[in-house]
């Protein structure tokens, strides 16, 4: 049996908040209360957006907090020589094309609305000959595009049970490598969770609808499945989902009101951990661990108010 291995993986393009405390709080508190291994992952692949000096913020927030890990911290941005290998598989086995559309150029289509500024690809370019190709990026470096089936992934989540997904309609053919050379999130995440041996993942309900793209790549790539476990997303008093907008509830705000353990204490309680608010280390957390008492619905605060 494989050793439990869980990870967390902030993206840092601005200074941790809530929702991300309690993300990595409860990933940390599901596999230290197996005797497992705890990862932590830089997700700056997107390297403008994420310069260093944030992802080590990021390192020091989760330090200050009493968070501790296995392993170096792994940094997407070094990471893209292994990304490519995998890609260069994939497309060798005739599983990517090149893609040449504009944004203007999708979000014109009449296609399904993902939201967020997706949409359902029409298949655009997925035809398109190796004379066509040749010819059309002598003008536009293309962005590479994983050709989904026609089929439906099922996958049992370990709070919201059963969730499934028809790639071509719902998700359509998605983009593995932007067209600025850039890998996208659904590989780089895919191979990283494999090569670092990661068996259960925990991150936020909004990323669900990802699994089903990312299990599809782990088959195609010989890689094995982990335990997928989403979490109810962190709101505030006024229903919003936390975001990194919320500066007066993020890391720099929230170290001058209160001690990490009186942080983690107020995540527990508003998760279901705990029936009242008090201050928690990790460890103390630890062995009041259980899945089954985490909450289904969207969380609430307990005991944290924008002043």
């Amino acid at each position: 049996m494989p050793i439990p291995t869980g990870r967390f993986a902030p993206t840092p393009s601005g200074r941790l908040h809530l929702g991300n405390i309690l993300c990595a709080m409860l990933a940390y508190l599901s596999v230290r209360h197996e005797g497992g291994r705890f990862l932590l992952r830089i997700e700056d692949v997107d390297i403008p957006r994420c310069p260093r000096r944030l992802a080590q913020q990021c390192i020091d927030d989760l330090q200050w907090l009493g968070f501790t890990w296995d392993e170096a911290p792994l940094y997407q941005s070094e990471r893209t020589e292994v990304y490519r290998q995998y890609l260069d598989q994939l497309t060798g086995r005739g599983h990517v094309y090149p893609c040449f559309c504009t944004r203007a150029q999708l979000m014109s289509l009449a296609a399904p609305n993902l939201g967020d500024t997706q949409v359902v690809y029409q298949r655009t370019c997925a035809s398109l000959t190796p004379e066509e190709a040749a010819e059309k990026a002598k003008t536009r470096a293309p962005a590479m595009r994983l050709r989904v089936p026609e089929e439906v992934i099922s996958f049992e989540d370990g709070l919201f049970g059963v969730q499934q997904e028809h790639l071509a309609r719902d998700c359509g053919d998605f983009i593995l490598r932007r067209s600025d050379g850039l890998y996208g999130y659904q590989l780089a995440v895919v191979v990283d969770d494999a090569l670092s041996g990661v068996t259960e993942v925990v991150r936020g309900r909004d990323i669900l609808s990802a699994t089903p793209r990312q299990l599809y790549l782990q088959r195609l790539l010989g890689f094995v499945q982990p335990q997928y476990v989403h979490i109810p997303l962190l709101m505030d008093a006024q229903g919003r989902r936390l975001a990194k907008r919320d500066q007066d509830l993020d890391l720099s705000a929230l170290a001058k009101r209160f001690s990490p353990p009186e942080i983690l204490g107020r995540l527990a309680c508003s998760a279901g951990l705990m029936e009242e608010v008090r201050p928690m280390t990790l460890e103390a957390l630890i062995p009041l661990f259980d899945w089954e008492k985490v909450k289904r619905e969207d969380l609430h605060l307990s005991g944290i108010d924008r002043e």
